[in-house]
């Protein structure tokens, strides 16, 4: 059954049958970016919208631009998953799930077009004009499900969306040796201070003081994110300065 566009800006209503109704009517307060990971956006909004998969977003953006909603934002769509994010568990009941089209880790992931990040940012835009959503819960796929999760990626310019007033962000620190910093294996207080400052940031794991696998799963996330010029789940002092200065920007 088709229902009127929620955004202020051209979209195309293609409606999917799977979503339900936001857990004791909660306003969404969080905006989760994907990318489909798929080979075609054809098969993307064919899955999105089959009933026997039982996924679906509200919104696909595809690579030329064209923006398509297949739910509506006040209805809870199916697109994260096994989520958290701080203590925050239901995560699909929280969020507005934006799914853009590139084939992904899996498929020959490439560059996002300049059109289609054109469209993202005026959706976004749109998006954060209508909902109270803060800049640091604009987030990514792989923050809130970083053990499953890789998308929509380090290819992803999360700068640029922050240069149009979306999304928390500050400049990345610049690289330094990945010896510099800590890795799996390593235990103690450095580490579990590094655990304590993802969790205040809003990761959803552990201060173990273990360098275990769910940390450098946290970190790469944090990486694809936050420090995308190098992906590979050591937080060398780059890493965790750029940490910090994220923190100090919330407090501001």
């Amino acid at each position: 059954m088709s229902f009127p566009p929620d955004a202020r800006i051209k979209v195309t209503v293609t409606p999917s049958p799977n979503h339900g109704t936001r857990r004791d009517g909660i306003p969404p307060d969080m905006l989760l970016l994907h990318y489909t990971g798929m080979r075609s956006a054809e098969a993307a909004l064919q899955r999105l919208r089959d009933p026997a998969a039982e996924v679906s977003a509200h919104y696909l953006i595809h690579e030329d631009g064209e923006i398509v909603q297949m739910v509506p934002e006040m209805r809870r769509a199916w697109h994260a998953g096994a989520a958290a994010w701080g203590r925050q568990r239901d995560i699909n009941s929280h969020s507005i799930g934006i799914e853009i089209v590139n084939p992904g880790h899996d498929h020959g992931y490439r560059d996002f077009p300049a059109r289609q990040i054109d469209a993202v940012v005026a959706l976004c835009s749109d998006i954060l004009g209508r909902h109270a959503i803060k800049p640091e819960r604009v987030l990514a796929h792989s923050d809130v499900a970083p053990l499953r999760k890789e998308d929509p990626g380090e290819r992803f310019p999360w700068g640029t969306l922050h240069a149009a007033g979306i999304g928390h962000w500050v400049k990345p620190a610049p690289l330094t040796p990945a010896t510099s910093g800590l890795s799996p294996g390593d235990t103690g207080r450095d580490v579990e201070a590094m655990q304590r400052k993802l969790r205040d940031y809003g990761y959803a794991f552990e201060a173990s003081g273990t360098y275990d696998p769910m940390t450098e799963k946290v970190i790469t996330a944090f990486q694809r994110h936050f420090r995308p010029e190098r992906v590979d789940g050591i937080a060398d002092a780059s890493t965790r300065t750029t940490l910090d200065q994220l923190l100090a920007a919330l407090k501001r």
